[in-house]
Order: structure tokens, then sequence, then C-alpha cells
């Protein structure tokens, strides 16, 4: 069954999922959120970007350590991988055992998580330790039956790129969501704090970038030439600092309509360095394919978001941290079998006149660059 909006597919979910809550338009509205959540982790996850994700990371601002702010997903540089094997039946594997097997590594903080429980939820991009201004992140790569393999990355702790999510719900009678605009103006805080590349508007109405160069001065151009100047570099005083900011927002009229862009996207759209709106189509396929009306392979991940959502639910097993194992599964075989489609679902708001392919690729170039070397 297709849906013409959001505000039908919310209805569905409503009426379907959430009858049992007090406030089930609401309830329905926040679970739209958290797929926004979960279709951008998977996204990045089918670009082949798992190694370099962190969840909910405190980004310090550039320039002012004392104040920081978690967001979604940041990228961050790896510089050691390392492979274990496990073995699985039915119970849980933790950061002591992953670390256990870590012999050739001396003195990490342990952190203590679980990369996947007993009754098998699974934390994506599971931090088991730290040292030295790294981070350990733990992935399974392979389920061997009994056994899985599981990959474990040395992260930067400074990221590359980050991603934040924003979507907000429009209440009955409303024409929009009363939180709208300090939504919009927390992300786009966020977005203007965290990088060495900053922005500042001219008189004109021209956005400029400014950041310092290796002689420690600073170095200024049309904010698109410069962005592009920094991706393509490999000067370690543009790079050391620098993050690229990606912004995912959603939902109908509530953001702009089709004929104009509203304060709230302008707001964000000159704020992150790219600004990228999920369809209604696409978010109303995804939910159809998956949660609604799935084929038989995909019913693990309906099964998760059922269960995570009922009037007695013990826990949340649908979300970007804790997944279902085979729900978690079913999403990798879904965003791979789709990939193409799936990127027909963005539109990019901002830089203008390009498609989602190219932040695909400066996110690759980045991760490829010699950090080490430039943050040495």
């Amino acid at each position: 069954m297709s849906y013409e909006s959001i505000d039908q597919l919310q209805k569905a979910l409503t009426e379907e999922v959430f009858h049992y809550a007090k406030d089930s338009k609401k309830a329905a509205g926040r679970a739209l959120g958290t797929i926004v959540e979960i279709i951008t982790f998977y996204l990045l996850e089918s670009w082949g970007f798992n190694k370099y994700i962190s969840i909910e990371r405190a980004l310090a601002e550039y320039g002012n350590l004392d104040i920081s702010h978690n967001v979604e997903y940041s990228l961050h540089p790896v510089i050691g991988e390392y492979s274990i094997q496990l073995p699985f039946n039915n119970t849980s594997i933790t950061s002591s055992k992953v670390l256990k097997q870590l012999t050739q590594i001396d003195n990490i903080v342990k952190k203590n998580s679980l990369l996947i429980s007993n009754d098998k939820i699974l934390r994506n991009s599971c931090m088991i330790g730290s040292k030295e201004n790294t981070l350990f992140i733990a992935s399974i790569e392979k389920d061997n039956s009994t056994s899985l393999d599981i990959a474990v990355y040395q992260q930067q702790s400074h990221p590359f790129a980050m991603f934040e999510c924003k979507r907000v719900g429009v209440e009955e009678g409303m024409k929009k969501g009363p939180q709208t605009i300090e939504k919009a103006k927390q992300g786009a805080y966020v977005a203007k704090s965290v990088s060495s590349l900053q922005k500042v508007r001219l008189d004109s109405g021209e956005l400029y970038g400014i950041i310092y160069d290796k002689n420690n001065q600073p170095y200024s151009k049309p904010y698109t030439e410069l962005l592009e100047e920094v991706i393509n570099s490999t000067d370690a005083s543009l790079l050391k600092k620098f993050i690229l900011t990606v912004g995912v927002v959603s939902n109908h009229g509530n953001w702009f309509t089709a004929q104009d862009h509203n304060k709230e996207l302008k707001v964000l759209a000159q704020s992150y360095d790219w600004l990228i709106f999920l369809t209604d189509a696409g978010l109303a396929q995804f939910i159809t394919d998956v949660i609604l009306s799935p084929i038989e392979k995909y019913s693990p991940i309906k099964a998760a978001f059922l269960s995570s959502y009922t009037a007695d639910k013990r826990k949340n097993s649908f979300t970007k941290v804790q997944m279902q194992y085979d729900a978690h599964c079913a999403l990798l075989d879904y965003f791979s079998s789709h990939a193409a489609k799936i990127e027909t679902w963005f539109n990019v708001i901002s830089p203008y006149d390009v498609d989602i392919s190219r932040l695909k690729g400066e996110i690759d170039m980045l991760s490829k660059k010699n950090w080490q070397e430039i943050r040495k």
C-alpha cells in the first residue's frame, strides 16, 4: 500500500501500532524521528563507512573546549584495525571479552559495554575503550553461526565529519510544529561551532569562509570555494581541525513548501556544509517495505519495531544505538539491495545543484587522508 503523504502514513502507524498510547499521534511522530536516524545510520553503513562511525559523541567547539555538543553520528579517522573471533551461543559479548583478545595493545581504559546481549540486542558502533585521544569501536563483521568475527577499529577522537538528524512533527490543527525554529537554531549553532572552517556573511549577502593557514594567518574566500579547497587539500593546517558538517532533515511542509524554503530551512542551509532532505516518498517507502508490509526476509525488522513500541515493552531494540541483531542483518541486506533507489530518497538543499553521490565522494576522500601525519 502506498501513502500520498507523511500525514497519512503517520495516521496509519497511529491506528495500527500506537493505538494504546495516550497521545498516539505524538508517539507515532517520535517513532518517525527514530526511523530518520536509523535510515541515516544504515545509509552510512551501505556506503562502506561503518568503521569510521561513532554515535552520540561529544564534540568540542572549535577554539572553545569548555563547551561540547553531542551529535548523532561523527566519522573519525581510523589508525588501527584488529580482527578477533569469539564464540556466540546466546551468551553476551562484553567489552571485557573483546579487549581480552587484543593482547597486542596495552593500557586501554575499558568502557563497560555490551556489543551484543544474550537476547541478541546489538549495540551499533560499540565503544569498548579509549587510549591517548583514541577510541576503540567494536563491530560484528561476520556471523559464523556459533561464533562471530569481530572487527575493532581504533579511531582518533577528533572526527573529520558529523551528521545531525532533525525532524519536527505537526500537531493536530497546527500549520507547523511549535519547536521547529528552536530545533533549527540548535542544529545551526552546532554546525557553525565545531569546525575550524568558519562562516562569515558579507554586507552584500555573500557567504565567505575563513580558516587559519600554516602561518596562523586568516585565509578567506567564497565559502563553497574554500570548502572544496579544504576537502581536496593535503595541507595539515587546513585539515587538522576541520569537520565536514552534514544535516539530515525531514517532514513535509514543516521545513519547506514546494514553492519556497521557509525560514527554518534557510537557517539550516546556511549553517551546515551539506543539508539533505529525506523526502516523504523515501520515508514512506522504507516504512512500507520493512514495517507495514515487509516480505519474509525483512520481517525481523517489523518484529523489532513492534516489540519496541508496545504498551508493555521492556526495552527498545529499534534505535540507532540498540538494534535487534536479526533486524540489523535484515537492514544491512535491505540497504545493500536497494542502494541506488535509496539515494534517490534524498534531496540536496545545499550545496546547490549537486546530488548525494558527491557527498559520498567527499566523505570517502576525507577518510583516506593521512590523519596521523596531519594531526601529529
